[in-house]
């Protein structure tokens, strides 16, 4: 895999809905290279502070220009958020496992997110915009205001249902009540991205119902590389670190 450290253009980094962020970058070469599930490590401030970069998955990439959608809820992602159009980011990416597009068999595309897991879906639901399967987004935050528009979503093809923890948006309860939503069948293909209680849940339906499934792993990094070990997660093959080995990993192999 070809890693790129360039300088992009900050083309915009606005807030969506007063809790999320998008930012837009002009980074044609990165926008090439980058693949479903990767993710890139931004420098977020000029200096050495804060000393590491921070990782984003990547929520698309096309017509020569790489978008992150974010939270920024850490001193480095709170420092990316007051980043102005115009100025330059220094960024290695693309890094890390991507998705397995699905082969032809599969007939029922479904895509598990809670909150701002939701990121590495938008380009993956890009590419396989003329998949013939039927393609679902089960979407859980824990309210209205950890949710957003899901309207390019549903212009993909995708059919989107909402469960919000309050109840104010969707269904109440967690995104484990939209399971209904899906047509249990062998050609059903599941990818997750969440926090862990919500990837524990999705795991256990997939293997209940026999199904194969993979997830986007969320762990802090420093390195972004595989060489510091920081973000090694217990698997059923052994620690195995986010960074590398994932972040995109088989469902059954992860323990949770």
């Amino acid at each position: 895999m070809r890693k790129i450290q360039n300088v992009y253009r900050i083309l915009s980094n606005t807030s969506v809905n007063g809790t999320y962020f998008r930012l837009v970058l002009d980074a044609s070469s990165l926008a090439k290279a980058v693949k479903p599930g990767q993710f890139i490590q931004i420098k977020v401030a000029d200096g050495f502070e804060p000393l590491f970069r921070r990782p984003f998955s990547v929520f698309r990439a096309q017509n020569g220009k790489v978008e992150i959608f974010y939270e920024p809820v850490g001193k480095g992602s709170q420092m990316l958020a007051s980043r102005k159009k115009g100025e330059s980011l220094d960024i290695l990416g693309p890094l890390g496992k991507a998705f397995t597009v699905p082969s032809k068999s599969v007939k029922q595309i479904v895509f598990v997110a809670g909150g701002i897991g939701v990121a590495p879906f938008m380009m993956f639901s890009d590419l396989l915009k003329s998949h013939k399967a039927e393609k679902v987004l089960l979407y859980g935050g824990r309210t209205r205001e950890h949710t957003f528009s899901l309207a390019e979503f549903k212009k993909n093809g995708v059919k989107t249902f909402i469960a919000t923890d309050d109840g104010s948006v969707g269904v109440k309860g967690r995104v484990s009540e939209l399971f209904s939503k899906i047509k249990v069948a062998p050609t059903t293909m599941i990818y997750a991205c969440g926090p862990k209680p919500m990837m524990a849940a999705v795991q256990r339906f997939v293997l209940a119902n026999g199904l194969r499934g993979e997830a986007s792993m969320e762990e802090i990094m420093a390195c972004g590389l595989g060489a510091c070990l920081g973000c090694s997660i217990p698997t059923t093959k052994g620690y195995q670190t986010v960074c590398h080995d994932g972040p995109v990993f088989d469902l059954e192999d992860l323990v949770f």
